[in-house]
């Protein structure tokens, strides 16, 4: 059977938010302590827990639309013959060739993440005023 590839450019920004949460968590009584960076150090927590989920849900999506996919390969020679091909087949084919939004959720997450914290910040630096 063949190997599932591993797609390098949703797991490194998941393993960074991950990472990058674990320090927020980890060092979250001296970093939200002082007042004045309070709202700023609250976006940036929001942006990487909601850049994890993008991300991660696409590497998740990713990873379970493959698994599927190598069901079929009854065989297990990496290939699909014409006795493996059948109409749930093709779906779990097309949902395994149509990522493109999976492919461009690194981008996209940062998009809306940045969005998301953004909104936050200067919701809560207003109601700091």
């Amino acid at each position: 059977m063949k190997e599932i590839n591993v797609p390098y450019h949703l797991i490194i920004p998941t393993v960074i938010s991950i990472i990058t949460l674990g320090i927020l968590i980890y060092k979250r009584k001296t970093i939200f302590k002082n007042n004045e960076n309070k709202w700023f150090w609250i976006s940036v927590t929001v942006f990487f827990f909601s850049y994890l989920f993008i991300v991660g849900s696409a590497t998740y999506a990713h990873y379970s639309s493959n698994l599927i996919l190598q069901k079929f390969d009854l065989d297990k020679n990496g290939t699909f013959n014409n006795t493996e091909i059948t109409p749930e087949f093709k779906i779990a084919m097309k949902n395994v060739i149509s990522d493109t939004g999976r492919n461009f959720s690194f981008i996209t997450g940062l998009i809306f993440s940045s969005i998301i914290a953004a909104i936050i910040y200067v919701i809560g630096i207003k109601i700091n005023q």
